[in-house]
């Protein structure tokens, strides 16, 4: 079986007139319409009380500071005036700023809230062949990086874009109304402006493009180097590690310096051409107050318009940036909420049967990817009895498993549980039921108690009846605090030994029908391999068991016996028919027997 999950690398970019994206963004702020529209009404505040603010200050020289033909008493009077509604415009400012950053906060992290939940819960609900072909780093991105990316776009970029395109086209108008001979100066600029900022923007583009992929390939050595940091001390690669790491870090570096290299270019371009403005305006404009065909006011207002016109533009390169970054990132969390698990969700019924036990396995054929690791099972388990499966690594004892966890779907064939096709039955439910003892386990760092129960309500009686069952009471005596003590990360860690016991303290907690028993391969003394076998005796009386054997005590306990080769069934029968036969079970015995290779392991 195939399964295309692919993923976006993080040098990809977004295609911001991308109208498909936008729209399914513009979707999960459809419920805020009120906040987004009172965010919006409140632009045309701030917009209005910064473009008052040049206005009047023309009103004050014209009117006030060289009309000499007023009372200076009056004059001071109308400056004071004049004073008082300046800042009463920047105040209304100030607060009409304050109340869309407070709606447009709220608003966007109530939208990424809820966009992390629903990427989460999604993530959740995928089938282990996702995971198995996602490097975890990847999809924690997607929950962290990516969802930021798009809260930036949402709570400022967004807004702050169209405050800029409206504030531009009412500086424009109001240049061309005061003196449409000084607004052609700077209309003339605008080509050099445009094209000086396309150019910017793609090269920008591509220099964040570099720094991203950079810091992706620098995060993913790190992540590989630190996990296998035994290894590295081991062989003594330390050196050979750094000097990697150094080259990745010399890279970004560069890329960095590039970036900074092209923004060292922009910024005094767009100055120069401000000041080019300013040069020809004051040339001009200056010419016409001395023919008295302009005002000094008038001058004033028209520099600080200008000011304010080159402003947005200065900005407009990092932003465009910051929304090619949400929109790629946009499209790999759509990708993946996109993304269907192999099985589709059953309804549960609320009429579903109670589970007797019987599995059976019919012309079951599975493949990963091209690499085809069952072909043609069929077997059958009887309720309450236990079935060992056998066999070299890479024979398919661990795909099995996992087929009837529903982790995969097979390529062809059915599994069944009581005659019913496991296909057909609600996931939750099933698994449930199925017991599910790893080789490798999970340890949360909490209480003996609460890795045990893992949410689980059960008496205290019946906890320590379990606890007694899995062969764990010895462990929580020896310890000062009992159930309480804190394992795990922070805490008291466990032997392997002592977490193979935890987990059938788990297993016997959840009560399942079915158990699946991947026993531990790691080497244990010999005391606690007793209790091993005594907690494996324990969790399989009385439920039908799928055990992959590694110990003798375990395989002669089972009622019936396969032996798996290349994801085929090669022998079957009991412990001493197939030790009879003298085939491949017997050859595996043998070798366990003389330590001549170490134990058989899973797939």
């Amino acid at each position: 079986m195939r399964y295309g999950y692919g993923y976006f690398e993080e040098d990809k970019l977004g295609k911001v007139a991308d109208m498909g994206l936008w729209r399914r963004i513009i979707s999960y702020s459809v419920p805020y319409w009120k906040r987004l529209a009172t965010a919006i009404l409140l632009s045309f505040v701030v917009i209005g009380a910064s473009l008052a603010l040049p206005h009047m200050v023309r009103l004050g020289i014209d009117r006030y500071i060289v009309n000499t033909s007023m009372e200076i008493s009056l004059r001071i009077g109308g400056l004071g005036m004049l004073a008082a509604f300046f800042i009463g415009i920047i105040v209304a400012g100030f607060v009409a700023n304050f109340l869309q950053v407070i709606l447009l906060e709220w608003t966007g992290q109530t939208i990424m809230h809820e966009m992390r939940q629903q990427l989460f819960r999604h993530m959740l609900g995928l089938d282990l062949a996702f995971f198995n072909n996602n490097p975890s780093g990847k999809l924690v991105t997607r929950l962290t990086n990516d969802i930021q990316n798009m809260h930036e776009m949402f709570t400022s970029v967004i807004v702050t874009l169209f405050n800029d395109f409206i504030k531009l086209i009412g500086i424009m108008v109001i240049l061309f109304w005061m003196n449409w001979r000084l607004a052609l100066i700077l209309s003339f600029l605008l080509p050099l402006i445009t094209g000086n900022t396309l150019w910017f923007s793609r090269l920008a583009r591509d220099a964040f493009r570099a720094i991203r992929t950079q810091l992706a390939r620098i995060n993913s050595f790190l992540q590989e180097s630190l996990s296998s940091i035994a290894v590295l001390q081991i062989f003594t690669r330390q050196e050979d590690t750094y000097k990697k790491f150094t080259e990745l870090t010399h890279a970004y570096l560069q890329t960095n310096v590039y970036q900074i290299k092209l923004f060292a270019i922009f910024m005094p371009a767009i100055d120069l051409f401000s000041s080019f403005a300013t040069a020809c305006i004051i040339w001009y404009g200056g010419g016409q107050i001395i023919q008295e065909q302009m005002s000094l006011g008038e001058l004033a207002a028209f520099l600080a318009y200008m000011r304010l016109f080159f402003q947005p533009i200065r900005e407009l390169s990092q932003k465009y940036s910051i929304v090619q970054s949400a929109m790629a990132s946009a499209e790999r969390i759509f990708q993946l909420l996109d993304t269907s698990p192999a099985y589709s969700p059953v309804r549960l019924e609320p009429d579903q049967p109670d589970m007797k036990g019987e599995v059976s396995f019919q012309h079951v054929h599975f493949s990963y990817d091209t690499e085809q690791v069952l072909s043609d099972l069929s077997f059958h388990v009887a309720p309450g009895k236990t079935l060992a499966i056998v066999g070299a690594t890479g024979s398919g004892k661990s795909t099995i498993v996992h087929l009837l966890e529903r982790f995969y779907a097979p390529d062809k064939g059915t599994i069944r549980i009581d005659g019913q096709d496991i296909s057909t039955l609600n996931t939750q439910w099933l698994r449930e039921r199925l017991g599910l003892v790893m080789q490798s386990v999970f340890i949360i760092p909490a209480s003996i108690r609460e890795n045990i129960l893992l949410d689980k309500e059960i008496s205290e009686t019946e906890l320590n009846r379990i606890i007694d069952k899995a062969q764990l009471a010895g462990v929580v005596k020896q310890l000062p605090e009992g159930l309480e003590t804190r394992i795990g990360e922070g805490g008291l860690e466990f032997s392997s030994g002592q977490k193979q016991l935890l987990a059938f303290a788990r297993v016997l907690a959840r009560d399942p029908l079915i158990l699946i028993l991947d026993e531990a391969t790691s080497s244990v003394d010999s005391a606690t391999e007793i209790l091993i076998d005594r907690a494996i005796a324990s969790t399989l009386a009385n439920r039908t068991g799928i055990v992959i054997a590694h110990r003798l005590s375990t395989i002669r306990r089972a009622d019936h016996i396969i032996v798996m080769d290349k994801g085929r069934i090669v022998e079957q029968g009991n412990h001493e028919a197939l030790m009879a036969n003298g085939g491949i079970y017997r050859h595996l015995q043998e070798l366990q027997f003389n330590h001549s290779e170490p134990k058989i392991n899973a797939v």
